[in-house]
């Protein structure tokens, strides 16, 4: 894990937590950079893993598993890249055109086996209730020796809450939704039971263990040499933050 641990560097991990800030009322902002991040990352990873000798996508299938309204697919534009969403109102938030888009549900992914090179989902797990079928069926369509990289909010992190606070989902997510919801006179974007749930280090761990296909696992906005953490339980549940699953079809 050579080159991927090369890229997690302070510097990189300060960046987005910066970028973080416009995630709720400019996120072009934030979503371009991470998606730039997230084509680097992937980039190393398929070095780290020989899926590409000249340790680059260029040229590869990659599924974008949750890729919202588009604003990956620059990223990934040397790519066939397809982008899956299962809301309308994602699809078009942005008025972004021109990108492979196809609106389909995670859980029951409208593709044949083994139909990409690499499959990714960028936060999106937290967000399903079967975030475990949405990773098996990420599995189904990777071709053999594929990339599946499945990357997600911790609940028990700073930010498991969203957009609800750093501390009020600790209480409870009904809780920090109420709060939310009386200090700005609406629901928040992300309503916990609806469209946030809670998903543990842990769990995810165990998923990917049980598949036999896992072969990294790390926190994905930490320095590297902060990722120990993820072998620590309990302390990984509030330390990690954003958890990433590497497994190899």
């Amino acid at each position: 894990m050579h080159r991927t641990r090369r890229m997690a560097t302070l510097r990189r991990s300060l960046r987005l937590l910066r970028a973080f800030a416009y995630e709720q009322f400019r996120p072009r902002i934030f979503y371009s950079m991470l998606a730039r991040d997230t084509r680097s990352l992937l980039d190393a990873l398929c070095h780290d893993l020989s899926l590409s000798p000249a340790s680059s996508l260029r040229g590869a299938s990659v599924l974008d598993v949750g890729g919202g309204p588009g604003y990956f697919a620059d990223a990934f534009a040397d790519c066939f890249y397809v982008g899956l969403e299962p809301n309308v109102s994602e699809l078009s938030a942005a008025g972004l055109t021109g990108f492979g888009a196809v609106r389909g549900d995670g859980a029951a992914l409208p593709f044949a086996d083994e139909s990409f090179d690499v499959v990714y989902s960028s936060n999106v797990a937290e967000h399903v209730p079967n975030w475990q079928a949405m990773g098996n069926e990420m599995l189904r369509v990777a071709a053999p020796g594929g990339l599946v990289v499945l990357s997600y909010t911790v609940w028990l992190g700073p930010f498991g809450g969203h957009e609800t606070g750093l501390w009020q989902h600790y209480v409870g997510g009904e809780y920090a939704r109420r709060r939310y919801a009386k200090v700005h006179g609406r629901d928040p974007k992300n309503v916990f039971g609806e469209s946030l749930f809670a998903i543990s280090a842990r769990e995810g761990l165990e998923w990917a263990e049980s598949t036999g296909q896992l072969v990294a696992a790390f926190p994905r906005y930490h320095p590297w040499w902060a990722w120990w953490l993820t072998r620590v339980p309990v302390l990984r549940e509030f330390a990690v933050s954003n958890l990433v699953l590497v497994l190899r079809a």
